[in-house]
């Protein structure tokens, strides 16, 4: 009894103690803020919100694509033939701007509109964001972070907030009990509930990440604590996870930090794969518990920021992704991809997907023409067409080596090798490649499926110093798994500043780059992830 109770005091003391750090560090960062002239963060973002809830009316406007960003969402419209995007980050190597703005995307008409609604959020990135088909469709968005221009101040929220698209209105949930203030979560919906799960919490001093599960019910609008039976999965954040049709949830990858040392902590990109089950009979959904699954098909390369959406036929597609190489304690590059990735819901299966490519109908009526001729030479005129013209248009109607794993007359899918970090894809007879274009390679990427096709957009992608960010953006008919379509191009011409501290200008003041800030949201995040 006595141990016990000297062991409490002890905890008591580490609590204290923690605590006078805390406020010390906070009367610090006051002074240190002053000196700038920013306002505290949490004065910024009530600000923000205060202004929110001045707006009226609803103004929608025709306007041009979404600026660059990454660790925004992106969802489809329940009812109508509509992306819907919100909110994300930019960096441009001195400052960092988050966003709140609204954009949806008329698929039809191939244009893009910007919603301004009453009392919306304040600008986030590393959130999550559901669409549901109640009440003529709702957006559900939890969490994130927001991050000061200068990047000395990061706030984390745990606000949960409904767009009602039928009366294009903000409204914030006050339900209390929910996760803790987080970004780099996941979040998917599940027999009318949301279902939570891990993310972390970074406030300069210490990175928390976790592993518990939390489920809000979208009809009496309360948050339950899950704790499922079995050994759940380390915590993480920018995980890969989905609901599956016989309503468990799939969660698979990931990314965490440890310590390794004093101020030097090292990544962990986590690839194993867990299934969240509810108990049978249990028609509350308070009762889940964690299977371990065993991964089949092939192994893909770790990696984090790697999205995933889910399409017909019980499968899922992810795109990209990176992984950081350690070069010294210190000193981290990234390997960025361009993989495109199926997952057999079913039998948690991995693949790699080729594109076939468009074959050129002119080409082919060609080749048969010439074929027919041949029929009518002899020998010798059958050797004298193999010159330049027969040998080139050979290689033009040649088709690639493809496997077919999934026909049902309706939704084909096609599988190949792994792909490498290239814009080429497939293999023809003759050992010769089809170009098929890819989208460069890159991390948190926003994925999402509407009636059959896969739209991509964004992301961001790091070289040495610079981070570049993308609006491009593409579709892929997952019906044909032909091409990419290219609704915006890549841009490559975006502005990078060099930081006012960076040793890498140049005497003429020229940019040659500066460190960036590495956003465990690689999501989603992914990680998207990315976190």
């Amino acid at each position: 009894m006595g141990k016990k109770d000297k062991k409490a005091k002890k905890g008591k003391g580490a609590e204290k103690t923690a605590a006078k750090t805390e406020k010390k560090l906070s009367a610090k960062q006051k002074k240190e803020l002053a000196a700038i002239g920013e306002d505290d963060i949490e004065s910024i973002v009530a600000q923000i919100e205060a202004e929110e809830r001045k707006r009226r009316e609803v103004v929608e406007q025709v306007v041009g694509p979404p600026s660059r960003r990454v660790n925004f969402t992106i969802a489809a419209h329940p009812e109508k033939e509509e992306l819907v995007l919100f909110g994300g980050e930019y960096f441009n190597g001195q400052t960092i701007a988050l966003f709140n703005d609204f954009y949806i995307y008329n698929i039809p008409r191939n244009e893009w509109k910007i919603l301004k609604a009453p009392s919306g959020p304040p600008p986030r990135s590393g959130h999550q964001m559901v669409s549901v088909a109640t009440n003529k469709g709702q957006l559900w968005v939890l969490g994130g972070e927001y991050a000061s221009p200068s990047q000395s101040q990061f706030y984390h929220y745990k606000d949960l907030w409904v767009y009602h698209m039928a009366t294009k209105q903000w409204e914030k949930i006050d339900a209390t009990g929910g996760p803790s203030a987080r970004s780099g979560h996941r979040m998917v919906c599940v027999k009318k509930h949301l279902i939570v799960f891990g993310g972390f919490h970074d406030n300069l001093v210490n990175c928390k990440y976790y592993n518990d599960v939390y489920a809000f019910d979208l009809e009496n609008y309360k948050w339950k604590k899950i704790v499922p039976s079995g050994a759940p999965p380390a915590a993480r954040s920018g995980c890969q996870m989905i609901p599956l049709a016989d309503g468990k949830v799939l969660i698979s990858g990931g990314y965490s930090k440890e310590r390794v040392k004093k101020d030097v902590e090292k990544g962990i990109v986590h690839t194993d794969m867990f299934l969240l089950s509810p108990e049978k009979h249990d028609e509350t959904l308070t009762k889940w518990k964690w299977q371990p699954i065993k991964q089949g098909g092939i192994r893909m390369t770790p990696r984090s920021g790697m999205p995933i959406a889910v399409g017909p036929n019980n499968r899922a597609y992810a795109f990209g992704g990176t992984f950081d190489t350690d070069e010294d304690e210190e000193n981290i590059s990234g390997n960025f991809f361009n993989d495109f990735y199926v997952l057999d819901t079913e039998k948690f299966s991995w693949r790699t997907v080729t594109l076939s490519g468009k074959r050129d109908t002119n080409v082919v009526k060609k080749k048969r023409r010439k074929a027919k001729e041949g029929d009518d030479m002899d020998c010798d005129d059958a050797g004298d067409g193999s010159g330049d013209e027969g040998s080139q248009d050979g290689m033009e109607v040649e088709t690639p080596e493809i496997t077919t794993i999934s026909d049902d007359g309706v939704f084909k899918v096609t599988m190949g090798p792994a792909l490498s970090n290239s814009t080429t894809t497939g293999s023809t007879e003759n050992g010769s490649s089809p170009v098929v274009f890819m989208p460069s390679p890159r991390m948190s990427c926003g994925l999402v499926v509407k009636h059959g096709v896969l739209y991509l957009f964004g992301g961001m992608k790091e070289d040495g110093d610079r981070q570049f960010t993308f609006n491009d953006f593409y579709s892929l008919d997952l019906h044909k798994l032909d091409e990419w379509k290219v609704l915006i191009p890549n841009d490559q011409n975006e502005e990078w500043l060099a930081s006012s501290d960076s040793e890498g200008e140049d005497s003429d003041g020229s940019e040659s780059g500066s460190d960036s800030e590495d956003d465990d949201d690689d999501d989603d995040d992914d990680e998207m992830d990315v976190e």
